[in-house]
């Protein structure tokens, strides 16, 4: 049972990613712009690695499921896994919602999107990203072993790494605005 509902998570949350790709891309909007476009050496470093290790830990979730190896034995450890992997593909689902078609992949090139402060984003400055680390660690914890835990530690500094660039961009984009709301909420949650 932990097995299906394990690859069910997964399969969700990449369902969604790919399902809001294709409906920006229908729309004309390009929203996987990780290593693309002008912009600093470091930001293109930062994308072009956390492209190439959410691609693998993608790859690592769905063998591991479908194998249900893990290195941990315990059922309330790998329940635990199961929650948090539920709980981080809702986060990762209403942040692309509550974005809408502001929501993009890297740092936009060219595009000019709209600071959303509304919904979830009210609590947490990076909701989608929380959702991907939830789900990561929770993976770890439902199908653990060593070759998916270095990749969801080292996809997870990628991506806080990636929240750093992102954030001098919306410094320099929405100026004050943007410094205001950073204030008011965290990184990564804030409690009400």
């Amino acid at each position: 049972m932990i097995q299906l509902i394990g690859i069910i998570e997964v399969i969700l949350f990449y369902a969604a990613y790919f399902y809001k790709l294709l409906n920006q891309k229908r729309k004309g909007i390009k929203t996987n712009q990780l290593g693309k476009g002008n912009k600093s050496r470091k930001a293109f470093i930062v994308e072009s690695l956390l492209k190439i290790s959410t691609v693998l830990i993608a790859a690592i979730m769905f063998i591991s499921a479908l194998l249900n190896v893990s290195m941990f034995t315990g059922q309330p450890i790998r329940l635990t896994g199961l929650v948090l992997s539920g709980l981080g593909t809702c986060l990762f689902i209403i942040a692309m919602a509550t974005m809408r078609d502001s929501w993009r992949a890297g740092i936009p090139d060219k595009d000019k999107t709209e600071m959303v402060t509304s919904g979830i984003y009210k609590v947490s400055r990076n909701p989608a990203f929380l959702g991907f680390d939830l789900t990561y660690i929770g993976a770890c914890l439902t199908f653990g072993n060593m070759v998916m835990l270095v990749a969801a530690v080292f996809t997870i500094i990628m991506m806080h790494l990636q929240i750093l660039e992102e954030e001098k961009y919306l410094e320099s984009t929405f100026g004050g605005s943007y410094t205001a709301y950073k204030k008011k909420v965290g990184r990564y949650f804030s409690f009400l």
